[in-house]
């Protein structure tokens, strides 16, 4: 039990950490970051995909009956997409413009604490189920959180954070993440069910983002520069996120 707290609690650290990814950014031209920062958005967008496809859907079925696991997949959506709707979360992934300012930074400092909650559960629940499953999750959490909290950042600056409080508040943020692998980790302690609830809600949550957030971003720069050696580096660094989750099954 120890060991499952330890792995799980550094996990989360490793992932809330991410949030100070904003010092990197403060040292590059706004140009340079957004050329950079689609090959996160598109790493991410298959690591998440392959990280609900490969490992958490099939240890589902596994413990739990195909009509669970698709009813508990599409609640994890349901979710997600009501958390949009209600808090106004967005991931905006690419560095705010003058004429992309969101309006309020607090409100975004909400959101993405309740999101970074969710994911501390998720993280929880994954080594419930075994260590190599944990660290999968893992990997695709922290792969998404690279370019969300580039954005994240963003957005505080443009709300009228100075940098430090921007990274000091955005860090705090991120730190729910622990509280929620905590809460995770204590409810599974008092209940073996918990985790056949949250893996598919996660292979949900992270379908969702996939899908609905990172490709249209995909999309969007494709749009804004047509370049076809472009696309083909999405598609590479899209495929080597799905091909990492592929070469973790070696973990199990």
């Amino acid at each position: 039990m120890l060991t499952l707290w330890l792995y799980t609690l550094i996990s989360v650290v490793i992932v809330s950490l991410i949030s100070l990814i904003g010092v990197f950014a403060l040292s590059l031209k706004e140009n340079t970051l957004k050329k950079i920062i689609i090959y996160f958005v598109s790493f991410s967008a298959g690591a998440l995909f392959g990280d609900a496809f490969i490992h958490i859907l099939p240890e589902s079925f596994k413990l739990s009956t195909p009509m669970m696991v698709s009813a508990g997949v599409l609640s994890g959506i349901i979710i997600f997409f009501i958390m949009e709707k209600v808090i106004h979360w967005r991931h905006c992934h690419m560095p705010t413009e003058k004429n992309h300012i969101h309006p309020v930074g607090i409100l975004n400092l909400v959101g993405d604490g309740v999101h970074n909650f969710i994911d501390g559960l998720i993280v929880a629940a994954s080594y419930l189920i075994s260590i190599p499953i944990g660290i999968t999750t893992t990997i695709a959490v922290i792969a998404h959180e690279i370019p969300q909290e580039l954005g994240d950042f963003g957005v505080l600056i443009h709300a009228g954070f100075a940098k430090k409080r921007a990274l000091l508040f955005n860090m705090l943020s991120a730190l729910t993440a622990v509280l929620g692998a905590v809460v995770g980790l204590i409810l599974g302690a008092y209940s073996e069910n918990i985790k056949l609830f949250f893996l598919p809600l996660a292979a949900g949550g992270f379908i969702y983002i996939a899908g609905t957030d990172l490709i249209p971003e995909l999309h969007k720069d494709v749009c804004e520069s047509p370049q076809l050696s472009r696309s083909l580096l999405q598609l590479l660094f899209f495929v080597l996120g799905i091909a990492l989750m592929f070469a973790m099954l070696a973990l199990e």
